[in-house]
């Protein structure tokens, strides 16, 4: 069967110390389960990469993985970013609205949050 990709999906997964998981490796695993299957289940969406930050706080987006996603979007290598949930892009209603309403959609990048 032909796969049309129409998405080259960037897999973002965040955990940091004050999410109070002592395992952050075990969560980060369990977010890439949950990111796979539901690209699995998704013929339009492409694994391009993940972008991990483990132990990072979601508070600011002075975080590598992060910024390496940017810098991934601005070089045209992806299209769409999904996450577990919203709170794993980020914990900062100002920032993370600057993201999602002004610059993902300024570069055609689609955002998908799999759980509330």
């Amino acid at each position: 069967m032909y796969r049309i990709n129409n998405y080259k999906v960037a897999k973002y997964m965040r955990l940091s110390r004050d999410d109070g998981d002592d395992r952050e490796s075990e969560s980060i695993e369990n977010q890439r389960d949950i990111l796979d299957n539901y690209i699995n289940e998704h013929e339009d969406l492409e694994d391009i990469g993940e972008y991990v930050d483990d132990g990072y706080t979601g508070t600011n987006f002075n975080r590598p993985g992060f910024k390496q996603m940017i810098q991934d979007i601005e070089d045209g290598k992806i299209n769409c970013i999904i996450t577990k949930d919203l709170s794993r892009f980020g914990r900062d209603h100002i920032d993370t609205g600057y993201y999602l309403e002004r610059y993902l959609p300024t570069k055609a990048i689609r955002y998908i949050a799999i759980r509330r």
